[in-house]
């Protein structure tokens, strides 16, 4: 059942927060989303039926832009996500993890390249981002390679990823698109778990380019309960899988040699992860 605190009209952006216990951070991240320096916006809680006092937290924060919905069932992550896409009415769209944070200027920033972008070129914008450890400290900061703001093709973003075997776009605080692309795109897709933002990512850029904002305009927390931490050593095994199901549809604009670097680099960045979350979160 869906209970909403107030809610919006037609909103300039959507920004929704899928949640599971959460209760521990969705407040911050909520926080984060009010203290937005672009105002027309709305923001959307759908607690998949979480057991802790989340929507507790979400009520206690309850502000005109503020909706919150709790799952009569649960949906698990995939369908809480595309719950999301479903009751989202905003022009842009955002989806932030109950864990993760956004800059003051983050909307602002991000839905001034899309409204500059008026042959509607670009399918996506995302930024750098800042990784957090579990009290909120900056471990170390994620961008695109080269750092340099800027239009990207599609084409050659895809390649980058397949060619080093990662998500080089980013977790979704990071990007934000147009909510008319969902008519072209479908709904979130978790046959490969641990990239279902990159699938989603790899669907929209074959329907146009991106723009890198080089500030960091989101920030990703890590800890142990993290989704993409848990699902730990299958990483590497899930990115190749996604790769290939995506090769097989002619879609993958890569070349023979990014295919051979695809095939050993997700492994070396699994290794990668496991050594830096063991550090950091011990």
């Amino acid at each position: 059942m869906g209970m909403a605190l107030n809610q919006a009209t037609t909103p300039k952006v959507s920004v929704c927060i899928p949640t599971y216990r959460g209760g521990g951070t969705i407040g911050a991240a909520i926080e984060s989303v009010l203290a937005q320096s672009l105002a027309d916006f709305e923001l959307i809680v759908i607690d998949d039926g979480s057991p802790d006092d989340t929507g507790a937290i979400v009520e206690r924060l309850a502000d005109p832009r503020l909706v919150y919905w709790r799952n009569e069932r649960n949906l698990g992550p995939q369908g809480n996500w595309n719950r999301c896409l479903e009751v989202a009415k905003g022009e842009y769209f955002k989806l932030l993890p109950h864990d993760d944070l956004l800059h003051p200027r983050c909307l602002e920033r991000q839905v001034a390249v899309l409204e500059d972008d008026r042959d509607e070129r670009i399918a996506l914008v995302f930024s750098a981002r800042d990784v957090l450890g579990p009290d909120g400290t900056v471990l170390t900061r994620r961008g695109y390679p080269g750092g340099h703001e800027g239009k990207i093709a599609g084409s050659l973003v895809m390649r980058s990823c397949v060619r080093r075997g990662t998500n080089l776009i980013g977790e979704p605080g990071a990007v934000l698109f147009r909510k008319t692309k969902e008519e072209k795109v479908g709904a979130f897709d978790a046959t490969n778990p641990y990239v279902i933002d990159l699938d989603y990512w790899f669907r929209l850029l074959a329907h146009g380019d991106t723009y890198f904002c080089a500030d960091p305009l989101a920030a990703f927390r890590v800890s142990g309960s993290s989704w993409s931490v848990a699902i730990g050593t299958g990483q590497s095994v899930d990115f190749r899988n996604f790769v290939e199901r995506f090769a097989a549809r002619g879609v993958l604009p890569a070349t023979a040699f990014d295919y051979f670097c695809g095939r050993f680099t997700p492994a070396l960045n699994n290794l990668a992860r496991l050594v830096f979350y063991r550090f950091y979160l011990r």
